[in-house]
């Protein structure tokens, strides 16, 4: 049987006399104090998800398809897109479902998803654990106020599915400078999510053509790398079925455009996004994606772009 931990932390000075309710003593009998869900969960404007932390086999669709989660005067709110995040709904995300907080358990109602009943438990100051008994499932969530969110951070941790969220990517630009090479040619990316990991596709058809009707000649799986020393700047491997390896320095010039600079051949190219994929309020796919543990591999290489 799970034992939770459910007093004994402070969770905030200005809430840790008024987030649990009084002890009542009758015929002897003493009535643990219980947690007031509302007042935590009103307590911080975003609720970071740490997937990586999460404990269990099972899932919770909309914290697994989540980065951050908010609560406020009974409407859940997410960002559940890096396109567009730290201003979609002020910074909050969009309106995903409704909640209420009783008697230490948090229910959710989401527009998605449907009914959800988790226990709520503190675990320090800032972190609080959503656990579902149907699955044995704990989710750790860590509060932040707007003012000190960083919202770069989770764009660059976690960029992998920003390359996911449209349908494909158009080449725009392919700069003067540069030896000839066989990625000249390609014109399309789109980067899908798998089983066994993240896949792309790219295509050669005409620029201009319409996401729905480009004919992918090319697919493999892809990678992304943090740089040891360099915090700015991810590394993309586009590993072709049969072909072999293209390395790339990955810039992101806004949450629509992209840079690739190709070291081997000197060549930049831009890629625009095209066909956002909006989850939730796309109905093609609202479960096509969900967040899995994962830490960027590191690679130990000097940025060639100057």
């Amino acid at each position: 049987m799970k034992i939770k931990l459910l007093f004994g932390f402070i969770f905030l000075g200005l809430l840790a006399s008024s987030c649990y309710t009084e002890v009542v003593v009758e015929d002897g009998f003493i009535d643990e104090p219980v947690l007031n869900v509302n007042q935590v969960l009103a307590s911080k404007d975003l609720w970071y998800v740490d997937i990586n932390a999460t404990r269990g086999n099972g899932e919770v669709p909309f914290l697994q398809r989540a980065f951050t989660v908010s609560f406020v005067s009974g409407t859940l709110y997410a960002n559940n897109n890096l396109v567009g995040i730290g201003k979609t709904g002020n910074g909050l995300g969009i309106d995903v479902g409704v909640y209420n907080g009783v008697r230490g358990v948090l229910e959710i109602d989401h527009d998605l998803d449907g009914y959800w009943d988790l226990d709520v438990f503190v675990v320090n100051n800032s972190t609080i654990e959503l656990y579902h008994r149907g699955t044995d499932t704990s989710y750790f969530l860590r509060g932040y106020q707007r003012n000190n969110f960083d919202y770069d951070m989770v764009f660059y941790n976690n960029i992998q599915y920003f390359l996911q969220e449209y349908d494909a990517w158009e080449k725009v630009y392919t700069s003067q400078v540069g030896a000839i090479n066989d990625f000249d040619d390609e014109n399309f990316l789109q980067f899908l999510s798998g089983d066994n990991g993240g896949f792309f596709r790219s295509s050669i058809d005409s620029p201009g053509t319409n996401s729905n009707n480009l004919q992918w000649d090319f697919e493999g799986d892809y990678q992304v790398y943090d740089i040891a020393n360099d915090d700015s700047l991810k590394a993309l491997t586009l590993s072709y079925d049969f072909i072999g390896d293209d390395y790339f320095e990955l810039y992101v010039i806004n949450d629509g455009t992209i840079e690739l600079y190709h070291p081997d051949s000197g060549t930049s190219y831009e890629f625009k996004g095209r066909g956002y994929i909006q989850y939730l309020k796309s109905d093609k796919s609202a479960n096509a994606k969900k967040r899995v543990k994962v830490s960027n591999p590191t690679m130990h290489v000097v940025r060639q772009k100057k």
